[in-house]
């Protein structure tokens, strides 16, 4: 690694360049519940590695969120996440996108480390890493994965396809709130010109991303913010997913998506918070911070993780339980941040 979070970016894409050859099976899988990152750069690195000739499918624990179905358009045979297990036993190469830990990867988690081929790794996120062994492509400094995926292929000299170009600038500009969000860079700009000359319509993706909500959507946040709670003297402030909200709105769990953002965005707030109720007695939080409060280090006590502004954890408990226990230690975190 070069520092906290980064490998060694120009040996990693010789490592990977040397294990893409015609003719191999690779299957591309990320996180739970993917977002437009991880989906993204798994459709980009279809493109790519299709054109290099590879046989290449997409195998993930969760099904796709159907606000990024469109992104399949042109790939209808590559997503075979119903039989994930299946293509992954068949793999020559297993390639892990915007994720560096095995759990991460749910079900999946022991194929992926039973299978015994290389794993290669393309994500930027800062952790340790559990995955098996394999070529690392990872630099926590990047806003995206999509980032590293640019920036992979101009390394190697792979033509990046139009298509590809769209999956990678949804990629960008969902893991930066639109270029909002203090992971933008100017590397993060300079990927998403490249992609724009590549001819990228960047109203196209906005309008594919953002303008095709159900009408449940806008019911949904109007309900969750009802429930905003905010305290003043820490800056600290949180909403809550009523139970049965979800299921009462005809939405899915992804339509969530940036509801935490309007409790971050009241005036004097540090630390925002989203709680929702998931199955098997467990509560999903977001985190989201401003300024110098870095998140991630909260998340971690709860066996979470993320970026410094924005992480999330999955806990077991009931709501009440878990609410109370994460709002004391966000009490004490931010008491413990300078402002």
């Amino acid at each position: 690694m070069n520092g906290p979070g980064r490998f060694n970016l120009d040996e990693g894409a010789r490592d990977i360049a040397g294990l893409i050859v015609a003719g191999k099976r690779i299957c591309l899988t990320t996180h739970v519940n993917p977002d437009g990152d991880g989906l993204g750069s798994e459709v980009a690195m279809v493109h790519l590695l299709r054109a290099l000739g590879a046989t290449v499918h997409i195998t993930n624990p969760s099904p796709t969120p159907p606000r990024f179905e469109f992104l399949f358009a042109e790939l209808p045979d590559a997503d075979r996440s119903q039989h994930a297990v299946k293509e992954l036993r068949r793999a020559d190469l297993i390639i892990v996108l915007d994720i560096a830990d095995l759990g991460r990867l749910g079900a999946l988690g022991a194929t992926v480390k039973e299978r015994g081929v290389p794993v290669i790794c393309i994500d930027h996120h800062l952790s340790p890493g559990t995955l098996p062994d394999g070529p690392r492509f990872v630099d926590a400094t990047a806003a995206a994965t999509g980032e590293l995926i640019v920036l992979l292929a101009h390394q190697l000299g792979w033509a990046i396809p139009p298509a590809a170009a769209h999956a990678l600038y949804v990629a960008l500009v969902t893991d930066t709130g639109g270029f909002r969000f203090s992971n933008t860079r100017p590397r993060t700009l300079r990927a998403a010109a490249d992609l724009l000359e590549l001819g990228v319509n960047p109203e196209q993706v906005y309008l594919d991303v953002y303008a095709g909500a159900p009408a449940g959507r806008p019911r949904l946040l109007a309900e969750v913010l009802q429930t905003l709670v905010v305290e003043d003297e820490l800056g600290l402030a949180w909403v809550t997913v009523p139970p049965g909200a979800i299921e009462r709105h005809g939405v899915e769990s992804d339509d969530l998506d940036g509801v935490v953002e309007h409790a971050r965005s009241v005036r004097g707030v540090r630390l925002a918070l989203l709680f929702r109720e998931m199955s098997g007695q467990r509560v999903k939080v977001s985190f989201r911070s401003v300024g110098n409060v870095d998140v991630s280090e909260l998340a971690r006590q709860f066996g979470g993780g993320g970026h410094s502004k924005a992480s999330g954890a999955a806990i077991p408990g009931t709501l009440a339980d878990v609410q109370g226990t994460v709002l004391d230690a966000s009490r004490t975190f931010l008491g413990g941040a300078s402002s």
